[in-house]
């Protein structure tokens, strides 16, 4: 155990890597960061690095070999204490420009969210549009990413019922993070817009357009363009 880290073997064929502290954006950082650093010097046998909001998981092949463990001990180890050395905090990926149609048919959610929070529904768009956000991972479909960490006067839990159905694109809110439902799907947070941008298209390379350490910064759209847009 490391004072900053612990890695801890799940099953056969995973290493985890657990950073201490509490979620934040520091903390999404140094996951971020060090499986970006992992997968530069990963040995042949480990085939995915998977960063979320605290951990880093590093999913490997058994190669049968007696010593396999310690030496990806000592990767991961030598990998990590480069990280903490390292004085570039900066985050690891691409800054991406995503646009939203707020509010109206495309937020269903931002008239009661403002209320909520006491905030008027121009005043929560300039809250989560003003503010670059890191994606801190990407799951639960794909290419759909948890991005934060909101300012604190934007700290919604997430929705009592789920919707059984969200639109593609739609961008939502809870617990001071935000994410962006690549295709039509259930969801249980709160919607306040929606984005002509195509998360995930198996056809391109990457099929996702966002990844773990990218920064987002959405830009609202007028509800007229959301047909029209098109990429730069």
């Amino acid at each position: 155990m490391h004072k900053s880290w612990q890695l801890n073997e799940q099953g056969d064929r995973c290493l985890l890597v657990q950073f201490s502290g509490p979620l934040s954006l520091d903390t999404g950082l140094r996951c971020t960061r060090a499986a970006r650093l992992l997968r530069d010097h990963a040995p042949a046998c480990v085939r995915d690095l998977v960063p979320s909001f605290t951990a880093v998981a590093i999913h490997f092949y058994p190669d049968g070999s007696s010593d396999q463990l310690a030496r990806l001990h000592d990767y991961v180890h030598q990998a990590l204490v480069e990280l903490d050395a390292s004085q570039d905090q900066a985050a690891p990926g691409a800054l991406v420009d995503v646009p939203v149609c707020y509010g109206g048919l495309f937020g269903p959610d931002l008239p009661a969210i403002a209320e909520q929070l006491g905030l008027s529904q121009e005043q929560v768009i300039e809250l989560h549009s003003s503010q670059v956000q890191l994606v801190f991972m990407v799951g639960f479909a794909p290419g759909a990413p948890y991005m934060g960490i909101l300012p604190e006067q934007l700290n919604v839990p997430r929705r009592a019922t789920p919707r059984t159905v969200l639109p593609k694109g739609s961008v939502a809110i809870a617990n001071q993070q935000t994410i962006i439902y690549p295709n039509e799907s259930p969801g249980g947070w709160h919607l306040i817009g929606r984005s002509p941008v195509n998360l995930f298209d198996a056809r391109r390379s990457p099929a996702a357009l966002l990844a773990p350490g990218d920064q987002v910064r959405f830009v609202p759209l007028p509800h007229e363009q959301f047909d029209h847009w098109t990429p730069a």
